[in-house]
This record gives C-alpha cells, sequence and structure tokens, in this order.
C-alpha cells in the first residue's frame, strides 16, 4: 500500500520450510530475538561469527538453527555439524535442548565425552549423527583413536559451534583446541565455518580474530543492543565467615539460589554452617564426586520435596551456562576475581518475566567490599575484560607434538611445523626455536626418530603411557588424587595428595560435600580414602599455591573509589561504615608529596593499586635499582624493607625506574627469569628444556612492558609526584 511503512524481512523465511514449521509447531515461536536475526543472516552468509548475547539470551538458537536449515537442506555425509563445550556438564545440560532440536527437523545428536559408554560409540562410529556434541579433549581422543576413520567421520564436516568461547580463548584449552580444529580442517572439504558464543568478552574482535585461524571466510561480531534491565545489588560486611553463612541462609529461605564461592574450603564451610541453619543445601565443587554434583542439579532443577527453598554452594563450576531451572539469587561470598565472572553469575537470575537480575556479596573483609563495588562499577560503565589472545603456547606444542606422532604412529618435523605453524596460539614461535625444542626433546627422551620420524620418546612413553595414553589427551595439570568413599562404598569425592599426606588413620577429620567425615583407613596402593560421618569436620587445606592475580582495572577502580567520595546504594550499614574508615585511613596517604608511600613499623609500603602482575614485575626492578632491599608483594602494595630505608631513598628509586635502562636490560630479565618460583604449571614442563620453562613461569609471573607503562604513567601524574 502506497505510504505503508515496510516490515523488515526476518531471516525466518530464509529458515528450511521443515526448520519454519517446527520452529512454529513444536516450540510455539512467533519471532526471533534480535541476537537470532542477525546470527541468522551472517551464517547463512557463510561468514565466521562471534555471537555475543546475555546468559539465556538465545545465543545457542541463534547458531543452531541456521546450522541445522543447512544439513536439512543438504544433508551430511557423517558428522555434518561440530558443538563444542569447554566442560562436560555444560554438554550433559544442552543435550536435552539439541536433541529436541535435531528431532523435530529429522536430524540425531550424539554426545561424546568420557563418561559416553562404548556401545554407544560404535553405533555412532557405525551411523554418525549430523551433530555432534563434544569436548576438546575427547575430539582429540577421537583424532588419536584407531577404530576412528576421521576422514570418512569429518570429510563432509560445514561448520563447529563453541559455546562459551571466553572460557577458553587464551588458554592452554583454546590453544588445544584450535590446533585440533586445523588437524580436523585438513580431512574436510569444506573451509569450516566457525562459531563463537559468549555473554561476556571484552575484545570480540580479536577472539573472532583467533576463531578464524587458517579460514578464508569473513568474519562479523553479532552484538545487537541489549536492552536495559533491572538490577538487584547487596554489598553485606560481616567479620567472619560464620556470620556471612548464617546471614546468607537468612536470605536463601524459602528460595532457590546459588552461592559462589572462591574457594573448595570456603564452600565447605559455608555449606556446613547454612546446613545447620536450616537450609536445604547442596555442594558443586570440582572434588565433589561426579555423581553427587548430578544430584545436586537434577534434585534442584526439580524442586524440594517440601516446594521450600534450596541452596547450592558452588565455585566457578556452576559459572557457566549449566541450566539449574528457574533462580531466585545469586550469592557470593567476598568477591569474584574478574567483572566478566560478576556478570556470568549474575545473569543467572533474572530470566522470569518482572523478576530482575541480582547478585548479593557477603564480604568477610573491607577488601572485599572494596573489591565488590569495583566490580560493580566497572560492569555499569559498560567494561568487560579482554581475553589475552597468546602466540606462543609452548605447553600445547609440545602436547601436540605428541599426541600427532602418537595418532600416526610418527610425524615428520616438517609436517608436525607445516600444521602447527597454522595455529593462531603458536603464530609467535619462529621455524629456528621450534627446530630447536625439537633437538632437545630428542636428546632428552620426549621425542625419538624411527625411520626419519617423530614418535614418543621414553621420557614420554613412562610418564604418559599409562591407560593407553589417556592422561596425554588431557591438556591440563592432573594432580594425583585420592578417592572418597564411605566404608560401605558410596563415592564422595577426591582429595589431593598433599592433603591425603597429613590423614592418619582413625585420627583426622575433614569436610567435604558440607560434611564432616572422619579418616578409618587410606589405602595408597589404589589411592582410596575410607571414611565415616564426623560430628564435627575441620577445614581441609585445599592445595594450590600458585599466585592468583586481580587485574590492573579492577585495582585502579578500587583505589577510585577509596580516594573519590560517592556513596554506593547498594552498601548495607556496615560495609558503608567500613569503607568510610578505609578512606579516612588511606586519603592522608594520597595527599603527601609521595603519594601512596608510607613507612611504618620499620617497614615501607607503597599502595599501588596497581594489580599482582605489574606489582610482582615491579619488585625485581626496585631490587635491581634499590640495593639490598627484602621486597615482597601482592595485588595492591608493594612493601620493601632493609637497612635505612626512607621514603627519599625509595622515591629516587622510582625515579631511576622511569627510565628506560632497567626495562631494557635483557640480561636482568634473563636472570629474574632464572631466579623464579619453579611453579608446576602445566604437567608439560617436564618435558621443557629450561629456556621454554623459564619463558612460561616468567610470562605468567611478570608484565615487564606493562610495568614499564605503569611506572611512567603513575609517576608523572601531578596528583602524585610533586618534587
Amino acid at each position: 500500500m502506497c505510504g505503508e511503512e515496510r516490515q523488515p524481512v526476518s531471516v525466518f523465511s530464509s529458515f528450511a520450510p521443515r526448520l519454519q514449521e517446527a520452529i512454529v509447531a513444536r516450540l510455539g515461536w512467533s519471532s526471533l530475538r534480535p541476537v537470532q536475526e542477525q546470527a541468522g543472516v551472517a551464517l547463512l552468509a557463510g561468514a565466521n561469527a562471534v555471537v555475543l548475547a546475555p546468559t539465556a539470551g538465545g545465543k545457542t538458537e541463534a547458531s543452531m538453527f541456521p546450522t541445522l536449515s543447512q544439513m536439512v537442506e543438504h544433508p551430511p555425509d557423517g558428522v555434518g555439524a561440530l558443538y563444542i563445550a569447554p566442560i562436560k556438564a555444560l554438554l550433559n545440560n544442552q543435550a536435552d535442548r539439541l536433541g529436541l532440536y535435531t528431532e523435530m527437523v529429522g536430524l540425531r545428536r550424539f554426545v561424546w565425552h568420557g563418561d559416553t559408554d562404548d556401545a554407544a560409540r560404535k553405533r555412532f562410529l557405525k551411523e554418525p549423527a549430523e551433530l555432534l556434541m563434544t569436548t576438546p579433549e575427547s575430539l582429540e581422543v577421537m583424532l588419536v583413536s584407531q577404530r576412528v576413520d576421521e576422514a570418512k567421520l569429518f570429510g563432509d564436516l560445514r561448520i563447529v559451534v563453541i559455546d562459551e568461547v571466553h572460557a577458553i580463548a587464551g588458554s592452554d584449552r583454546g590453544a588445544h583446541l584450535m590446533s585440533v580444529l586445523e588437524r580436523i580442517a585438513r580431512v574436510s572439504r569444506h573451509d569450516i565455518q566457525r562459531v563463537g558464543l559468549s555473554a561476556t568478552v571484552g575484545n570480540p574482535e580479536a577472539i573472532l580474530q583467533w576463531l578464524q585461524g587458517s579460514s578464508k571466510r569473513p568474519g562479523q561480531v553479532v552484538d545487537p543492543p541489549k536492552p536495559e534491565s533491572r538490577k538487584q545489588l547487596l554489598v553485606v560486611h560481616r567479620p567472619e565467615l560464620q556470620l556471612l553463612a548464617r546471614d546468607a541462609a537468612r536470605m536463601a529461605e524459602g528460595q532457590k539460589s546459588l552461592f559462589f564461592c572462591q574457594s573448595r574450603a570456603t564452600t565447605e564451610k559455608v555449606a556446613e554452617t547454612m546446613r545447620r541453619a536450616g537450609t536445604t543445601v547442596f555442594v558443586h565443587h570440582s572434588a565433589v564426586s561426579r555423581e553427587e554434583r548430578l544430584l545436586a542439579e537434577e534434585t534442584f532443577n526439580r524442586g524440594t520435596a517440601d516446594g521450600g527453598g534450596a541452596c547450592i554452594v558452588c565455585t566457578s563450576t556452576l559459572e557457566l551456562g549449566i541450566d539449574v531451572g528457574d533462580l531466585d539469587r545469586v550469592l557470593q561470598a567476598d568477591a569474584p576475581d574478574t567483572v566478566s565472572s560478576f556478570l556470568q553469575r549474575m545473569g543467572r537470575t533474572g530470566r522470569r518475566e518482572g523478576q530482575a537480575a541480582n547478585t548479593s556479596f557477603f564480604c568477610e573483609s573491607t577488601e572485599s567490599v572494596l573489591q565488590a563495588i569495583a566490580l560493580i562499577e566497572l560492569a555499569k560503565a559498560g567494561w568487560v575484560e579482554s581475553v589475552p589472545i597468546q602466540e606462543r603456547c609452548w605447553s600445547v606444542l609440545i602436547h601436540q607434538l605428541l599426541t600427532m606422532a602418537l595418532a600416526a604412529g610418527g610425524i615428520t618435523a616438517e609436517d608436525a611445523w607445516t600444521h602447527l605453524s597454522r595455529v593462531p596460539d603458536f603464530r609467535g614461535i619462529n621455524r629456528e626455536e621450534f627446530d630447536r625444542l625439537i633437538r632437545w626433546l630428542l636428546s632428552d627422551g620426549g621425542l625419538r626418530l624411527a625411520s626419519g620420524q617423530l614418535v614418543l620418546g621414553p621420557k614420554a612413553e613412562k610418564r604418559f603411557g599409562r591407560k593407553n595414553f589417556m592422561e596425554l589427551f588431557a591438556v591440563f595439570t592432573s594432580p594425583t588424587s585420592y578417592t572418597v568413599a564411605t566404608t560401605t562404598g558410596q563415592p564422595l569425592g577426591s582429595l589431593n595428595q598433599e592433603f591425603v599426606d597429613r590423614l592418619v588413620d582413625g585420627v583426622s577429620s575433614f569436610l567435604l560435600g558440607g560434611r564432616g567425615w572422619v579418616v578409618m583407613r587410606i589405602q595408597h596402593d589404589d589411592r582410596r580414602v575410607f571414611v565415616e560421618p564426623a560430628p564435627r569436620g575441620k577445614q581441609p587445606t585445599w592445595g594450590g599455591y600458585i599466585p592468583q592475580f586481580l587485574g590492573k582495572e579492577v585495582c585502579q577502580k578500587m583505589r577510585e573509589v577509596l580516594l573519590e567520595g560517592q556513596a554506593f546504594p547498594y552498601l548495607d550499614a556496615i560495609a558503608a561504615e567500613a569503607l568510610v574508615e578505609r578512606r579516612e585511613a588511606m586519603r592522608p596517604l594520597f595527599s603527601k608529596r609521595h603519594a601512596g608511600i608510607e613507612v611504618k613499623d620499620g617497614e615501607l609500603r607503597w599502595w599501588t593499586f596497581a594489580g599482582g602482575k605489574i606489582n610482582a614485575t615491579l619488585r625485581y626492578g626496585l631490587e635491581a635499582v634499590g640495593g639490598d632491599w627484602k621486597i615482597t608483594t601482592d595485588n595492591f602494595l608493594v612493601k620493601a624493607k632493609g637497612e635505612g630505608i626512607t621514603e627519599e631513598r625509595f622515591s629516587d628509586a622510582l625515579d631511576r625506574l622511569q627510565g628506560p635502562e632497567i626495562w631494557d636490560d635483557d640480561k636482568l630479565w634473563r636472570d629474574v627469569a632464572e631466579s623464579l618460583p619453579n611453579y608446576r604449571l602445566t604437567k608439560f614442563q617436564p618435558l621443557m628444556p629450561d629456556w621454554v620453562q623459564q619463558e612460561v613461569v616468567s610470562s605468567y609471573l611478570l608484565a615487564r612492558s606493562e610495568a614499564q607503562v605503569w611506572t611512567l604513567q603513575e609517576q608523572n601524574q601531578p596528583s602524585h609526584r610533586s618534587r
């Protein structure tokens, strides 16, 4: 009609008719969300894409509907689409949804991970489903297995969808996945389309470039405007964990909630306290047995028998998109380390009509109160951490050398380099360095030559050969653990060996699954600990001594909160009072001639709020210019002790740090790298030459260029230096 406004055509009309009918008839949908419209256009046009939308915002359908549409119109020979999740629990959680979507258009999906039984795998290999759901590690196992004809299975693979892509990009698992995908790309007759799904990432363009790998397709970030939604935030401060847990139990009463904790030890203690307060509590962390975790998810999803409230006390295991049904509240012990984690966790709520997304922080210290405020204010400003993209991922390069040699019964160095040089995470490693590594592995026994091909050497076979090399396929370090079971054989979870080594039969007790257990006997030959219920439990020391760093931006925001006078309406009275007290104590330090520096009890403190990695780097720079000082650091400050240390002398040292001499001194930083603690960051470290091992450890612990830039910016601010 003349003058009538034309409505935009929905991408829905471009879907295969069978899919259109199913969406309307089976799902009852009358329209698509903006993210599904935009992603549909991009994916049907053949683009690689990063698709961004809040938790429960429709990302799965945004990627799956165009994928299914194309497979309906052009059925694949073998697997046509891969759906990859970072954890098994997310695969299991999505299995029913993707099973429905495939079934309603006459296709099939298959879930393959470590718990999939052998008979089901054989049926799948004989008659593959069009959609394969798996993890990066299981995908590698398939490539190595003699039973899998990879060319037949993946020869017609068209698309790979990676869920929660922010959780693996920039990590060893991300490098591993990209390498495995490049191996599959060699056998597919298509330029495999790559799609990453995420709720929170600060640098989607960089993630897209990483994700593309060797693909020649165009790329697109799908990030439609997000509608404003109500948020309910509360920051509570109590001086003791038991008081926090008790107050959290009152808040959780009659509701379904998740209570996130920053450690397994805190998880156990909170769960025990809440259970004593009468709350129905489930515990969910990586040391709790799979059976217990599934019971928590399923029972919580169905609701408790009496229809009352329940709380899952968990670590980050429930941060990703695992659906535990309608959720009333998210509770948080202290504060997570990143804005991304905060947003992921808060996004578990606010899904019902009229419900506000919410998070209540229960902070034991003033520092945690400040951290919670910083996360909230950064999120309100629209800031989220960028995922660091790596280009020199040595540990996974070594891992892939071993697995490729194992899969093919040997591989030439030339073929290995041809493949590995295509992986984004290895692009910073040049051919000369690669050849030097190969020479080392051959001399050290990690690899050996057989008829001109690289095969596993005796050192690698001894370390990873047990159980048909299954230990080799998991990229992460797997510390020796002991299974914990009741004396009747009921599995309860696991404990690290360092903890078990301190247990005494019939005497020691500990918390696991939120309950106290007493040790009855330890069987070291098959690594089992048998226990019986104890009336009281002692908090276990859950291992893990590698430093955990806060980022610079979060720490700088904490300083800003301290030095400005803004009031925050989401603080309870005790938290607000704690903030006032900390401001009164800190502000005078930043109004002095040497801002942020104080000398107290023979110790000089420099409150940088620069983040743990920069502070750790500043330590070594100061030791080089400051003389015989003993320097320690954390996320917020640099502490120095030494003969005759004064603000003037320390300030002079800071002046010298502004010059390029220290930062450009490669020998100094090589010496620093050699002196660093030999933290075990990857289980492939024993196969690394010293020069690689030092680079791996120093890249985790130090930030040389960032520290130099920060020093120049910080010390030249007029408010900080008025000399």
